[in-house]
């Protein structure tokens, strides 16, 4: 099994807390109300997460640090070529009173698979989006909440 990685920071003008508690804390329920194009429902089947055609392990969740990693390792996600895909997010308060989401993707392939850059390139876009589309709303959950 061979490991894609890359690294991606992502300004936001949302304060630090409010971004991770939106991101991370409660992604099941605010990511199909402002992207239901891509996102029907989230049904948590277990533990911290497992959705209905892509199943998320959560690995570590620090909400001191603002930390929070998972893993795909079931669905469509993994589109037949992929063993699992890990995510290591941190949220870091920006200048500005924002915050930057730094994020490093780790692409577990099967044998002899090999990632385009286009694919790559795709996955961030996603990710780019989804931030986008929080940082849109009215972001409905409170940073002391």
């Amino acid at each position: 099994m061979d490991a894609i990685t890359y690294d991606m920071e992502i300004p936001s003008s949302i304060p630090v807390t409010k971004m991770f508690k939106a991101l991370v804390l409660h992604v099941d329920a605010l990511i199909p109300k402002i992207m239901p194009q891509a996102v029907k429902n989230v049904e948590i089947l277990e533990g911290d997460g497992g959705f209905k055609s892509v199943k998320h392990n959560i690995d570590a969740l620090d909400t001191e640090n603002l930390m929070h990693s998972y893993s795909i390792v079931e669905g469509d996600a993994l589109m037949g070529i992929l063993q699992s895909i890990t995510y290591h997010v941190k949220i870091v308060p920006s200048e500005d009173e924002g915050c930057i989401c730094k994020n490093m993707s780790i692409y577990h392939t099967n044998d002899g698979v090999e990632i385009s850059e286009e694919k790559i390139k795709e996955g961030k876009e996603k990710a780019m989006a989804m931030l986008k589309a929080i940082e849109a709303t009215s972001m409905p959950i409170k940073a002391d909440a």
